[in-house]
């Protein structure tokens, strides 16, 4: 994880908050509308949250990595396996998050509520099945509660996964640390949880810090906690899907930008009806799901807490005044991707769409696919 994951997990912390006020009522504009177009500017930052990210810091996100990477491999699979090593696989992986957010809610006054969704996952069929025999899979998620009676049961929820996997699926026991993919999305979790817990705002509505195990199975564990909100009528406003986000570190590739981070989101949502599709169609609304609108709503709250940032390249030399020596850094800014997700791939954002939920999905801008679901070479994660 670089330097950047402050702002990563910044702008999501950002999202999570600012998504949830209550929309003000019945105010009359300040300002007279014009027919002409008008650029707009972002709104302030809030002081108390821009207070509550100063507080997200670099190392304790690689603490968090580090932890999970200890595990050595959290296989989903590893779940069954009685034989690992004392304090490896994804079950003792399960256990640390737990006490995690406990360890959290206990800095807050106990104001989270750590749950559990542990199940069994019943064998997949076919020659490309991932899970061939009943498999436990363990999510873990902690709730803070709204404050307000009248707003408490609208949420938002933050995910990432905390599986791993290498080259062989059904390898349990070779290191498979999945640093990037995916303790980088989990840290945003877990940081997330910790900076605005601390900060001592008091927050209308809910926010659910979830991490889920069986992504690396095909979306298992989400699909389940999707369920289980669909299930227990949860009023999800918005799923935040971090997955791949720690930043690829690649030494001089030219591509990289730690600057921009992707949010994918889906145009028509899933389960439209062959009527509603028509509908959209005829209205011109392919562009204008919940996931593009919540996609579009985290572009602008990023644009009130992240400025450009101008810097010093070096010392004066003679003849060169040090203002000729300054440059400017872009903001950490969010690219929005009008996709699903990228080609023929897939992340937990989905189960909840498939429920009917606005979801999106955080990824990192250049992925290096030598870096995901392979084995250890030179010791690169």
């Amino acid at each position: 994880m670089t330097s950047r994951a402050p702002q990563l997990i910044a702008s999501v912390a950002a999202s999570i908050a600012l998504l949830l006020p209550a929309p003000a009522l019945g105010q009359e504009p300040t300002t007279p509308i014009q027919s002409a177009p008008l650029q707009l500017q972002p709104s302030p930052a809030d002081p108390a949250i821009a207070a509550a990210l100063s507080k997200i810091t670099p190392e304790q996100v690689r603490a968090d990595i580090a932890t999970l990477v200890g595990f050595r491999n959290r296989s989903t699979l590893s779940s069954l396996d009685s034989g690992l090593p004392p304090g490896t696989g994804v079950l003792a992986a399960a256990d640390w998050l737990a006490a995690e957010f406990q360890r959290i809610s206990d800095a807050c006054n106990r104001c989270l509520e750590v749950k559990r969704d542990d199940f069994v996952e019943t064998p997949q069929q076919g020659p490309t099945a991932r899970i061939v025999k009943p498999t436990r899979i363990v999510n873990v998620y902690a709730v803070l509660r709204g404050t307000d009676p009248a707003q408490a049961d609208r949420r938002v929820l933050v995910t990432g996964h905390y599986d791993s996997r290498n080259s062989d699926n059904f390898n349990t026991h070779d290191p498979a640390p999945g640093a990037n993919d995916d303790a980088s999305g989990v840290a945003v979790s877990l940081e997330s949880a910790r900076a605005l817990t601390q900060s001592g705002i008091r927050f209308p509505a809910t926010i659910v810090f979830a991490t889920v195990a069986g992504e690396e199975q095909g979306l298992n564990g989400s699909a389940h906690l999707a369920k289980l909100a669909k299930d227990e009528g949860w009023k999800l406003e918005a799923v935040l899907n971090n997955d791949i986000v720690g930043g690829d570190t690649t030494p001089d590739d030219p591509l990289q930008d730690k600057s921009a981070v992707r949010v994918f989101s889906e145009g028509v949502p899933a389960g439209t009806t062959p009527e509603d599709l028509r509908r959209i169609q005829t209205v011109g609304a392919e562009n204008d799901s919940p996931s593009r609108e919540l996609a579009r709503a985290i572009a602008e709250i990023a644009a009130s807490y992240f400025q450009p940032l101008t810097v010093h390249a070096g010392p004066a030399t003679p003849g060169h005044a040090r203002s000729h020596l300054v440059r400017q850094i872009e903001a950490f800014h969010p690219v929005l991707i009008f996709r699903r997700d990228r080609f023929l791939r897939g992340g937990d954002h989905t189960s909840f769409n498939q429920q009917g939920f606005a979801a999106v999905r955080f990824t990192e801008w250049r992925e290096n696919f030598n870096h995901q679901h392979q084995d250890l070479r030179g010791g690169r994660h």
